[in-house]
């Protein structure tokens, strides 16, 4: 297999890192952190401008037709600067989603306003009994006359605050008080009835907690024709997935990076950190680290369209093995870089934190370890 980038690639991965590299500093996060919303609204219209908004939505719809390694590779270029702007979220999970669910009216509606910039989407799962059990969904949708209620509590929607809509997970129950099948519906963020509970996130940007009581909804706010929902959400929390392991590839090259130059230029009894043998194997280390956490992201990328069982086991296998690869990097860059690794005066302590926070998300490598053998497991009586 020929995993050359192509020239539309290289292009894309060198202005992504010129961009980032201009744009995102220590001083730029630190403004970032005192803004409501937790990024820029102005450097996303720029993102829009640059086409990177449209990257993965179809021609049909205003976007480009990308798949998933160019979004990797935006990804990792983005981890780079730990850009907190909400490109997963409102991109690659979002539109993704309207994409695999919605008709063709609401793609119309609604892809269109994400490629130029103009809307941000979000996306309420997660609750605190599902223990990243995807299938587990508690919030409760109902037909009213009108069109639907929904009530439940959704925990960590990732920049919730700042979407103009939000996708909601809920289970249709039935006249009878059964809970059927999962379906996906549209929150205008002004609904009466949601409140959300806004913090940072690790690491930078924010998210939410949601509590949805007595939502009313009109008809049109179901997403697509009411089927189940959950094969699309595992599809696209896969590529998520994906997405993350590239970034906290760049995340990780960017700490052995830095972690390199000050072992070069500090000293220890007249010599250089790095004229230590047991430093460049810890260096060493660190860079093996940084390249099978690469290798893993890029498969996850390239697995994305595959069956389903195959596509989740390159997923969770990427999301395990790039967690582990992360902690460590990430603990060796601090230990190596002293006590001044965690002070505000580096930005290493950042850097640390997104990839403590990556390990959170979607679940941590224990999770998917099992997520994967299970995988296996069903590909083996198939």
């Amino acid at each position: 297999m020929d995993l050359t980038l192509s020239d539309e690639q290289r292009l894309l991965r060198e202005s992504a890192e010129r961009f980032v590299a201009g744009t995102y500093n220590a001083e730029h996060r630190r403004r970032m952190a005192s803004e409501p919303h937790g990024f820029s609204a102005g450097l996303w219209k720029q993102f829009a401008d640059l086409g990177w908004l449209a990257l993965p939505i179809s021609e049909a719809h205003g976007g480009l037709g990308g798949g998933a390694v160019e979004i990797g590779i935006l990804m990792e270029a983005f981890g780079r600067g730990l850009v907190a702007e909400p490109y997963l979220s409102t991109v690659v999970i979002g539109a993704a989603l309207i994409a695999e669910r919605g008709s063709e009216a609401q793609r119309q509606a609604l892809l269109p306003k994400v490629a130029d910039g103009s809307l941000y989407l979000a996306f309420a799962h997660s609750e605190r009994a599902a223990r990243f059990e995807l299938a587990e969904v508690a919030t409760s949708a109902r037909k009213t006359a009108e069109g639907w209620r929904l009530d439940g509590r959704k925990t960590a929607v990732l920049d919730g605050t700042a979407a103009g809509q939000v996708i909601v997970s809920a289970r249709v129950v039935g006249d009878n008080g059964a809970a059927g099948k999962l379906c996906l519906f549209l929150v205008p963020a002004d609904a009466t009835g949601l409140t959300k509970r806004d913090f940072p996130r690790l690491g930078g940007g924010r998210a939410c907690n949601l509590e949805l009581r007595d939502v009313r909804l009109p008809a049109d706010a179901l997403l697509g024709d009411g089927s189940d929902a959950l094969p699309a959400i595992e599809a696209v929390v896969d590529r998520a997935m994906a997405a993350l392991g590239a970034e906290a590839v760049g995340i990780m090259q960017t700490l052995l990076d830095q972690t390199l130059e000050y072992t070069k230029i500090r000293k220890q009894f007249g010599r250089p950190l790095s004229a230590n043998q047991v430093i460049r194997h810890r260096l060493a280390d660190m860079a093996m680290n940084c390249d099978e956490a690469r290798s893993m992201a890029l498969r996850a990328a390239l697995m994305v369209d595959a069956e389903p069982v195959a596509r989740g086991r390159a997923a969770s296998g990427a999301k395990a093995k790039i967690g582990k690869c992360a902690r460590f990097v990430a603990e060796q860059s601090v230990q190596l870089h002293g006590a001044m690794g965690v002070t505000e005066e580096l930005d290493i302590g950042s850097y640390f934190k997104r990839l403590l926070a990556f390990d959170t998300l979607f679940g941590g490598s224990a999770h998917h370890y099992r997520r994967h053998a299970a995988l296996g497991g069903r590909s083996v009586q198939a």
